[in-house]
């Protein structure tokens, strides 16, 4: 499995504060990388393979919500978990989560110490 964690999300202060969330993963040699865009994550995730990514659901153009249902149900990389982060906490927006194969649903805005837990247990990396 690789040691990246891939952060989508069409906002640049949400991508920055995430990066910050994960320094000290970097410290530990894990590699971040980051996308603005749906399309432009299905990119980075074909050649990457990043081990987990944080995906927001809502974004122009391609969802996050249409990232995750390619990479879980056509692409079938079921070795990627996949955390949808959303500012929209409602049941619908759970169960579409679940429909597109996400592993777990996070709403922002986020605790950065259940981020930092939930990427150490999927990486399998004490801090």
């Amino acid at each position: 499995m690789s040691n990246k964690i891939l952060i989508v999300d069409d906002e640049p202060h949400i991508r920055l504060l995430l990066e910050q969330t994960f320094e000290e993963f970097a410290d530990n040699g894990v590699e971040i990388l980051t996308s603005g865009n749906g399309e432009e994550a299905l990119e980075i995730i074909k050649t990457e393979r990043p081990a987990i990514i944080y995906l927001d659901a809502t974004m122009p153009g391609m969802n996050g919500y249409d990232v995750c249902n390619i990479v879980k149900n056509d692409l079938k990389l079921e070795n990627v978990y996949i955390v949808m982060l959303t500012a929209r906490g409602q049941e619908l927006d759970k169960q579409r989560s679940v429909m597109a194969g996400a592993d777990l649903y996070m709403t922002k805005p986020f605790n950065p110490d259940a981020i930092i837990q939930k990427t150490s247990e999927v990486l399998g990396i004490r801090l």
